[in-house]
């Protein structure tokens, strides 16, 4: 993500989802924004990629739920067995354009 205003706050995230079954893939999701918390982005990001997997392995009827209530029941089925995010954030100085990234591999 890049900005060139002065004082204004960027932000990038990829969000990881790994299913316990070693034979299926995981999922990475990206996100960016502008001026929100790289805790906010990284839990967007997070919750992007756990709910795509969770799609393929047929768990997505759970709308109702906020993340962390869907996060427990995943985890409980033993369907997904970790998720995270990796998360960077920059502030831009003086009108420079200013960029950040944040960067994720799946390493078998």
């Amino acid at each position: 993500n890049a900005a060139n205003e002065s004082e204004q706050l960027v932000v990038a995230s990829i969000g990881l989802a790994v299913p316990t079954d070693k034979n299926r893939y995981g999922y990475l999701s990206e996100h960016h924004a502008h001026g929100i918390t790289m805790k906010k982005c990284g839990d967007y990001a997070e919750d992007l990629a756990a709910s795509m997997l969770a799609t393929t392995l047929g768990l997505s009827d759970e709308d109702s739920l906020s993340y962390d209530e869907k996060k427990k029941h995943w985890q409980m089925m033993k369907m997904i067995v970790k998720t995270t995010n990796i998360t960077q954030s920059a502030i831009g100085k003086n009108g420079l354009w200013t960029t950040c990234i944040a960067v994720a591999v799946f390493v078998p």
